[in-house]
Protein backbone atom coordinates (compact mmCIF):
# COMPACT_ATOMS: atom_id res chain seq x y z
CA UNK A 1 0.00 0.00 0.00
CA UNK A 2 2.75 2.27 0.89
CA UNK A 3 4.76 1.49 -2.55
CA UNK A 4 1.47 2.12 -4.19
CA UNK A 5 0.84 5.37 -2.81
CA UNK A 6 4.12 6.67 -3.53
CA UNK A 7 4.32 5.65 -7.32
CA UNK A 8 1.16 7.14 -7.49
CA UNK A 9 2.54 10.86 -6.58
CA UNK A 10 5.72 10.26 -8.71
CA UNK A 11 3.53 8.82 -11.72
CA UNK A 12 0.61 11.10 -13.26
CA UNK A 13 -1.28 8.60 -14.91
CA UNK A 14 -1.81 6.52 -11.82
CA UNK A 15 -2.82 9.57 -9.58
CA UNK A 16 -5.17 9.65 -12.60
CA UNK A 17 -6.51 5.46 -12.33
CA UNK A 18 -6.59 6.28 -8.77
CA UNK A 19 -8.79 9.28 -8.81
CA UNK A 20 -11.30 7.69 -11.08
CA UNK A 21 -11.15 3.91 -9.78
CA UNK A 22 -9.44 3.69 -6.77
CA UNK A 23 -10.35 6.75 -4.27
CA UNK A 24 -13.80 7.36 -6.08
CA UNK A 25 -16.61 8.41 -3.88
CA UNK A 26 -19.54 6.53 -4.49
CA UNK A 27 -22.96 6.85 -2.09
CA UNK A 28 -22.94 4.05 0.87
CA UNK A 29 -26.59 3.02 -0.22
CA UNK A 30 -25.69 1.79 -3.61
CA UNK A 31 -27.50 -1.58 -4.78
CA UNK A 32 -26.58 -4.42 -7.36
CA UNK A 33 -27.99 -2.38 -9.60
CA UNK A 34 -25.40 0.11 -9.62
CA UNK A 35 -23.03 -2.69 -11.19
CA UNK A 36 -24.65 -2.25 -14.52
CA UNK A 37 -22.74 0.12 -15.38
CA UNK A 38 -19.37 -1.21 -15.30
CA UNK A 39 -20.85 -4.71 -17.17
CA UNK A 40 -21.81 -2.19 -19.74
CA UNK A 41 -18.31 -0.83 -19.78
CA UNK A 42 -16.79 -4.37 -20.31
CA UNK A 43 -19.21 -5.28 -22.73
CA UNK A 44 -18.75 -2.39 -25.39
CA UNK A 45 -14.63 -2.78 -25.15
CA UNK A 46 -15.67 -6.52 -25.53
CA UNK A 47 -17.90 -5.53 -28.72
CA UNK A 48 -15.26 -3.25 -30.21
CA UNK A 49 -12.83 -6.30 -30.37
CA UNK A 50 -14.73 -8.87 -30.97
CA UNK A 51 -15.92 -6.78 -33.27
CA UNK A 52 -12.41 -5.81 -34.75
CA UNK A 53 -11.45 -9.77 -35.05
CA UNK A 54 -14.71 -10.24 -37.27
CA UNK A 55 -13.87 -7.43 -39.79
CA UNK A 56 -10.28 -9.71 -40.42
CA UNK A 57 -12.26 -11.69 -42.49
CA UNK A 58 -15.33 -10.46 -43.42
CA UNK A 59 -16.12 -8.98 -46.94
CA UNK A 60 -19.28 -6.47 -47.55
CA UNK A 61 -19.97 -7.66 -50.74
CA UNK A 62 -23.21 -8.67 -51.83
CA UNK A 63 -22.28 -12.06 -53.34
CA UNK A 64 -19.91 -12.96 -50.66
CA UNK A 65 -21.13 -11.44 -47.61
CA UNK A 66 -23.12 -14.31 -46.54
CA UNK A 67 -20.53 -16.69 -47.27
CA UNK A 68 -17.94 -14.99 -45.26
CA UNK A 69 -20.25 -15.51 -42.51
CA UNK A 70 -20.24 -19.14 -42.72
CA UNK A 71 -16.84 -19.04 -43.33
CA UNK A 72 -15.52 -17.50 -40.26
CA UNK A 73 -17.98 -20.20 -38.37
CA UNK A 74 -16.58 -23.16 -40.07
CA UNK A 75 -13.10 -22.74 -41.32
CA UNK A 76 -11.37 -19.84 -39.21
CA UNK A 77 -9.94 -21.04 -36.01
CA UNK A 78 -12.78 -20.13 -33.04
CA UNK A 79 -14.14 -18.08 -35.30
CA UNK A 80 -17.82 -19.50 -34.20
CA UNK A 81 -16.54 -18.60 -30.87
CA UNK A 82 -15.75 -15.44 -32.06
CA UNK A 83 -19.15 -14.58 -33.54
CA UNK A 84 -21.13 -16.02 -31.11
CA UNK A 85 -19.24 -13.33 -28.43
CA UNK A 86 -20.60 -10.91 -30.39
CA UNK A 87 -23.84 -11.55 -31.71
CA UNK A 88 -24.70 -12.57 -28.35
CA UNK A 89 -23.09 -9.83 -26.64
CA UNK A 90 -25.00 -7.24 -28.94
CA UNK A 91 -28.21 -8.70 -27.77
CA UNK A 92 -26.90 -8.55 -24.24
CA UNK A 93 -25.53 -5.08 -24.33
CA UNK A 94 -28.84 -3.87 -24.98
CA UNK A 95 -30.06 -6.07 -22.32
CA UNK A 96 -28.13 -4.49 -19.94
CA UNK A 97 -28.52 -0.86 -21.25
CA UNK A 98 -32.12 -1.04 -20.93
CA UNK A 99 -32.31 -2.60 -17.24
CA UNK A 100 -30.00 0.37 -16.22
CA UNK A 101 -32.08 2.73 -17.70
CA UNK A 102 -34.78 1.67 -16.06
CA UNK A 103 -33.17 1.81 -12.90
CA UNK A 104 -32.30 5.60 -13.60
CA UNK A 105 -36.00 5.94 -14.47
CA UNK A 106 -37.16 4.16 -11.16
CA UNK A 107 -35.03 6.07 -8.89
CA UNK A 108 -35.29 9.38 -10.90
CA UNK A 109 -31.86 9.33 -11.56
CA UNK A 110 -32.07 11.45 -14.68
CA UNK A 111 -33.63 14.53 -11.93
CA UNK A 112 -31.03 14.90 -9.83
CA UNK A 113 -28.00 14.35 -12.41
CA UNK A 114 -29.48 15.53 -16.11
CA UNK A 115 -26.13 15.68 -17.94
CA UNK A 116 -25.39 12.10 -16.96
CA UNK A 117 -28.47 11.09 -18.66
CA UNK A 118 -28.35 12.99 -21.53
CA UNK A 119 -24.72 11.43 -22.45
CA UNK A 120 -26.27 7.83 -21.55
CA UNK A 121 -29.21 8.55 -23.53
CA UNK A 122 -26.89 9.76 -26.62
CA UNK A 123 -25.04 6.11 -25.76
CA UNK A 124 -28.40 4.34 -26.35
CA UNK A 125 -29.34 5.83 -29.67
CA UNK A 126 -25.90 5.53 -30.73
CA UNK A 127 -26.41 1.80 -29.42
CA UNK A 128 -29.37 1.06 -31.57
CA UNK A 129 -27.98 2.36 -34.57
CA UNK A 130 -24.65 0.56 -34.45
CA UNK A 131 -26.91 -2.42 -33.70
CA UNK A 132 -29.55 -2.27 -36.75
CA UNK A 133 -26.33 -1.80 -38.98
CA UNK A 134 -25.02 -5.03 -37.34
CA UNK A 135 -27.69 -6.73 -38.21
CA UNK A 136 -27.49 -6.03 -41.96
CA UNK A 137 -24.30 -7.44 -41.99
CA UNK A 138 -24.87 -11.03 -42.49
CA UNK A 139 -27.04 -10.20 -45.55
CA UNK A 140 -29.48 -13.11 -44.90
CA UNK A 141 -33.04 -12.93 -46.03
CA UNK A 142 -34.07 -10.55 -42.62
CA UNK A 143 -30.98 -8.36 -42.98
CA UNK A 144 -31.60 -7.27 -46.59
CA UNK A 145 -35.26 -6.44 -46.10
CA UNK A 146 -34.35 -5.14 -43.00
CA UNK A 147 -32.52 -2.94 -44.36
CA UNK A 148 -34.89 -1.80 -47.00
CA UNK A 149 -37.93 -1.23 -44.64
CA UNK A 150 -35.89 0.63 -42.21
CA UNK A 151 -34.04 3.12 -44.93
CA UNK A 152 -37.32 3.65 -46.45
CA UNK A 153 -38.31 5.31 -43.29
CA UNK A 154 -36.52 8.19 -43.75
CA UNK A 155 -38.57 9.10 -47.05
CA UNK A 156 -40.98 10.39 -45.67
CA UNK A 157 -38.44 13.70 -44.35
CA UNK A 158 -39.58 16.20 -46.87
CA UNK A 159 -37.89 17.57 -49.87
CA UNK A 160 -35.15 15.46 -49.11
CA UNK A 161 -36.38 12.32 -48.01
CA UNK A 162 -35.99 10.48 -51.53
CA UNK A 163 -32.61 11.98 -51.37
CA UNK A 164 -31.31 10.83 -48.11
CA UNK A 165 -32.79 7.43 -48.98
CA UNK A 166 -30.82 7.01 -51.87
CA UNK A 167 -27.90 7.99 -50.34
CA UNK A 168 -27.98 5.36 -47.93
CA UNK A 169 -29.13 2.59 -50.77
CA UNK A 170 -25.88 3.84 -53.05
CA UNK A 171 -28.43 3.60 -55.52
CA UNK A 172 -32.23 2.83 -56.51
CA UNK A 173 -32.17 0.05 -54.07
CA UNK A 174 -30.54 -2.29 -51.53
CA UNK A 175 -27.25 -3.29 -52.96
CA UNK A 176 -23.24 -3.73 -52.77
CA UNK A 177 -22.85 0.03 -52.30
CA UNK A 178 -25.53 -0.15 -49.20
CA UNK A 179 -24.10 -2.87 -47.46
CA UNK A 180 -20.22 -0.88 -47.62
CA UNK A 181 -21.75 1.94 -46.31
CA UNK A 182 -23.36 0.21 -43.49
CA UNK A 183 -20.22 -1.88 -43.13
CA UNK A 184 -18.17 1.11 -42.49
CA UNK A 185 -20.25 3.02 -40.51
CA UNK A 186 -20.41 -0.36 -38.02
CA UNK A 187 -16.95 -0.03 -37.96
CA UNK A 188 -16.48 3.42 -36.75
CA UNK A 189 -19.23 4.40 -34.63
CA UNK A 190 -18.19 2.28 -32.00
CA UNK A 191 -15.40 4.59 -31.39
CA UNK A 192 -17.42 7.75 -31.51
CA UNK A 193 -19.44 5.18 -28.53
CA UNK A 194 -16.32 4.90 -26.98
CA UNK A 195 -15.84 8.68 -26.70
CA UNK A 196 -19.10 9.82 -25.34
CA UNK A 197 -18.76 6.81 -22.98
CA UNK A 198 -15.43 8.94 -21.96
CA UNK A 199 -17.43 11.45 -21.63
CA UNK A 200 -20.25 10.01 -19.47
CA UNK A 201 -17.83 8.79 -17.02
CA UNK A 202 -16.25 11.77 -16.98
CA UNK A 203 -20.03 13.53 -16.24
CA UNK A 204 -20.63 10.61 -13.50
CA UNK A 205 -17.19 11.73 -11.33
CA UNK A 206 -18.18 15.34 -12.03
CA UNK A 207 -21.71 15.24 -10.31
CA UNK A 208 -21.48 12.08 -8.52
CA UNK A 209 -23.82 8.87 -8.61
CA UNK A 210 -27.57 8.89 -7.66
CA UNK A 211 -28.83 6.33 -5.17
CA UNK A 212 -31.63 4.21 -4.26
CA UNK A 213 -32.97 6.55 -1.42
CA UNK A 214 -33.44 9.98 -3.51
CA UNK A 215 -31.27 12.08 -1.03
CA UNK A 216 -28.26 14.13 -1.02
CA UNK A 217 -25.24 11.50 0.01
CA UNK A 218 -22.02 13.62 -0.01
CA UNK A 219 -21.80 13.13 3.75
CA UNK A 220 -22.08 9.35 3.71
CA UNK A 221 -19.73 8.63 0.90
CA UNK A 222 -17.39 5.37 0.87
CA UNK A 223 -14.50 4.66 -1.92
CA UNK A 224 -15.03 2.74 -4.56
CA UNK A 225 -12.22 0.19 -3.87
CA UNK A 226 -12.84 -2.48 -2.50
CA UNK A 227 -16.12 -1.91 -1.86
CA UNK A 228 -17.77 -1.65 -5.13
CA UNK A 229 -14.80 -2.76 -7.23
CA UNK A 230 -15.76 -6.35 -5.68
CA UNK A 231 -19.45 -6.05 -6.47
CA UNK A 232 -18.54 -5.01 -9.91
CA UNK A 233 -16.52 -7.63 -10.37
CA UNK A 234 -19.41 -10.31 -8.84
CA UNK A 235 -21.62 -9.23 -11.30
CA UNK A 236 -19.64 -9.37 -14.09
CA UNK A 237 -18.88 -12.90 -13.22
CA UNK A 238 -22.56 -13.56 -12.96
CA UNK A 239 -23.14 -12.05 -15.81
CA UNK A 240 -20.75 -13.88 -17.95
CA UNK A 241 -21.43 -17.30 -16.50
CA UNK A 242 -25.19 -16.54 -17.96
CA UNK A 243 -23.81 -15.20 -21.40
CA UNK A 244 -21.30 -18.10 -21.29
CA UNK A 245 -25.05 -20.33 -21.68
CA UNK A 246 -25.77 -18.84 -24.94
CA UNK A 247 -22.55 -18.47 -26.61
CA UNK A 248 -21.43 -21.95 -25.92
CA UNK A 249 -24.73 -23.82 -26.04
CA UNK A 250 -27.38 -21.40 -27.92
CA UNK A 251 -26.19 -18.68 -29.58
CA UNK A 252 -28.86 -19.01 -32.24
CA UNK A 253 -31.95 -18.69 -29.37
CA UNK A 254 -32.68 -14.83 -30.29
CA UNK A 255 -32.47 -15.16 -34.07
CA UNK A 256 -34.33 -15.18 -36.62
CA UNK A 257 -34.43 -18.72 -38.93
CA UNK A 258 -34.64 -16.76 -42.10
CA UNK A 259 -32.15 -14.70 -41.79
CA UNK A 260 -29.76 -18.01 -42.11
CA UNK A 261 -30.95 -17.57 -45.74
CA UNK A 262 -28.97 -15.48 -48.02
CA UNK A 263 -30.90 -12.22 -49.31
CA UNK A 264 -33.04 -12.76 -52.09
CA UNK A 265 -34.22 -9.24 -53.49
CA UNK A 266 -36.79 -11.29 -55.25
CA UNK A 267 -38.43 -13.24 -52.87
CA UNK A 268 -40.10 -11.11 -50.04
CA UNK A 269 -40.60 -12.92 -46.59
CA UNK A 270 -44.20 -13.05 -45.27
CA UNK A 271 -43.15 -11.63 -42.18
CA UNK A 272 -40.03 -9.02 -41.92
CA UNK A 273 -39.39 -8.19 -37.59
CA UNK A 274 -36.37 -6.83 -36.39
CA UNK A 275 -34.23 -7.55 -33.86
CA UNK A 276 -36.09 -8.31 -30.08
CA UNK A 277 -34.79 -4.94 -28.80
CA UNK A 278 -36.51 -2.51 -31.45
CA UNK A 279 -39.56 -4.94 -31.57
CA UNK A 280 -41.63 -2.28 -29.22
CA UNK A 281 -40.76 0.51 -31.04
CA UNK A 282 -41.59 -1.84 -34.68
CA UNK A 283 -45.13 -2.04 -33.09
CA UNK A 284 -45.75 1.34 -32.59
CA UNK A 285 -44.62 2.10 -36.07
CA UNK A 286 -47.27 -0.64 -37.45
CA UNK A 287 -50.35 0.60 -35.29
CA UNK A 288 -50.75 4.28 -36.85
CA UNK A 289 -52.20 3.39 -40.34
CA UNK A 290 -50.13 6.41 -42.05
CA UNK A 291 -46.67 5.86 -42.48
CA UNK A 292 -45.85 9.19 -41.09
CA UNK A 293 -48.04 8.79 -37.88
CA UNK A 294 -45.98 5.68 -37.09
CA UNK A 295 -42.74 7.10 -37.59
CA UNK A 296 -43.84 9.96 -35.29
CA UNK A 297 -45.20 7.66 -32.70
CA UNK A 298 -41.46 5.71 -32.83
CA UNK A 299 -39.40 8.95 -32.75
CA UNK A 300 -41.04 10.47 -29.39
CA UNK A 301 -40.89 7.38 -27.77
CA UNK A 302 -37.48 7.57 -28.36
CA UNK A 303 -36.94 11.00 -27.72
CA UNK A 304 -39.36 10.45 -24.48
CA UNK A 305 -36.62 8.29 -22.77
CA UNK A 306 -34.09 11.03 -24.21
CA UNK A 307 -35.60 14.21 -22.67
CA UNK A 308 -37.20 12.78 -19.04
CA UNK A 309 -35.40 15.72 -17.39
CA UNK A 310 -37.73 18.29 -19.19
CA UNK A 311 -40.50 16.79 -17.70
CA UNK A 312 -39.39 16.43 -13.92
CA UNK A 313 -40.02 18.77 -11.09
CA UNK A 314 -40.42 16.75 -8.23
CA UNK A 315 -39.87 17.07 -4.74
CA UNK A 316 -39.03 14.09 -3.61
CA UNK A 317 -37.04 11.65 -6.10
CA UNK A 318 -37.58 7.53 -6.29
CA UNK A 319 -40.26 5.91 -7.47
CA UNK A 320 -40.56 4.15 -4.16
CA UNK A 321 -41.02 8.00 -2.05
CA UNK A 322 -44.22 8.35 -3.80
CA UNK A 323 -47.75 6.24 -3.49
CA UNK A 324 -48.82 4.68 -6.43
CA UNK A 325 -45.72 5.47 -8.47
CA UNK A 326 -44.83 1.60 -7.93
CA UNK A 327 -47.53 0.48 -10.04
CA UNK A 328 -47.25 2.87 -12.88
CA UNK A 329 -43.54 1.78 -13.12
CA UNK A 330 -44.45 -1.44 -13.21
CA UNK A 331 -47.23 -1.23 -15.80
CA UNK A 332 -45.09 0.95 -17.70
CA UNK A 333 -42.82 -1.80 -18.31
CA UNK A 334 -45.54 -4.71 -18.95
CA UNK A 335 -46.90 -2.91 -21.66
CA UNK A 336 -43.21 -2.55 -23.15
CA UNK A 337 -42.76 -6.22 -22.69
CA UNK A 338 -46.41 -6.66 -24.08
CA UNK A 339 -45.31 -4.26 -27.37
CA UNK A 340 -42.64 -6.59 -28.13
CA UNK A 341 -44.19 -9.20 -27.56
CA UNK A 342 -46.92 -7.56 -30.66
CA UNK A 343 -44.07 -6.48 -32.56
CA UNK A 344 -43.20 -9.56 -33.26
CA UNK A 345 -46.45 -10.61 -34.34
CA UNK A 346 -48.24 -10.40 -38.13
CA UNK A 347 -48.89 -7.33 -39.22
CA UNK A 348 -52.73 -7.87 -39.24
CA UNK A 349 -55.30 -7.72 -36.85
CA UNK A 350 -55.69 -7.74 -33.86
CA UNK A 351 -52.43 -7.50 -33.15
CA UNK A 352 -52.22 -4.38 -35.17
CA UNK A 353 -54.67 -2.63 -33.02
CA UNK A 354 -53.65 -4.14 -29.71
CA UNK A 355 -50.08 -2.39 -30.76
CA UNK A 356 -52.48 0.85 -30.81
CA UNK A 357 -54.10 0.64 -27.75
CA UNK A 358 -50.86 -0.38 -25.74
CA UNK A 359 -49.36 2.73 -27.14
CA UNK A 360 -51.99 5.02 -25.83
CA UNK A 361 -51.97 3.13 -22.53
CA UNK A 362 -48.08 4.09 -22.33
CA UNK A 363 -49.30 7.59 -22.18
CA UNK A 364 -52.22 7.14 -19.93
CA UNK A 365 -49.79 5.36 -17.36
CA UNK A 366 -47.14 8.22 -17.88
CA UNK A 367 -49.29 11.01 -17.29
CA UNK A 368 -51.12 9.63 -14.11
CA UNK A 369 -47.57 9.16 -13.03
CA UNK A 370 -46.92 12.53 -13.29
CA UNK A 371 -50.19 13.16 -12.14
CA UNK A 372 -49.43 11.45 -8.36
CA UNK A 373 -45.96 13.60 -8.57
CA UNK A 374 -48.24 16.80 -8.59
CA UNK A 375 -50.62 15.71 -6.57
CA UNK A 376 -48.48 14.79 -3.75
CA UNK A 377 -45.86 17.73 -4.58
CA UNK A 378 -49.18 20.04 -3.59
CA UNK A 379 -49.89 18.12 -0.89
CA UNK A 380 -46.24 18.76 0.93
CA UNK A 381 -46.08 21.97 0.31
CA UNK A 382 -49.41 23.08 1.53
CA UNK A 383 -48.52 20.96 5.17
CA UNK A 384 -45.35 22.80 5.40
CA UNK A 385 -47.28 25.73 4.68
CA UNK A 386 -49.70 25.33 7.42
CA UNK A 387 -46.89 23.84 10.01
CA UNK A 388 -44.71 27.02 9.94
CA UNK A 389 -48.11 29.08 10.80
Amino acid sequence: MTTYISMRKRYNFLSIISKFCYNFPCPLSLTSFWNFGSILGFLTVTQVLTGFLLSLHYVPVSNLAFDRVAHIERDVNFGWVIRSFHQVGASGLMLGMVIHMLRGIFYDSYDRTPSVWYSGAMLYVLCMAISFLGYVLPWGQMSYWGATVITNLFSVIPFIGGDIVRLAWGGYSVGDATLNRFYSFHFLLPFLMLVVMGGHLSLLHEFGSSNPLGLDSRISMVPFYPYYLYSDILGLSLWMMMSSYFVFLNPYVLSDALNYEEANPLVTPLHIKPEWYFLAYYALLRSVPSKTGGILLMVMAILFLVFLPFASDKLMLGVPNYLGRSGCFWLFVNCWVVLSWLGAMPAEEPFIMMSGLMGLFLMVVSELDSLICDVHDWYEDKSSVLSSH
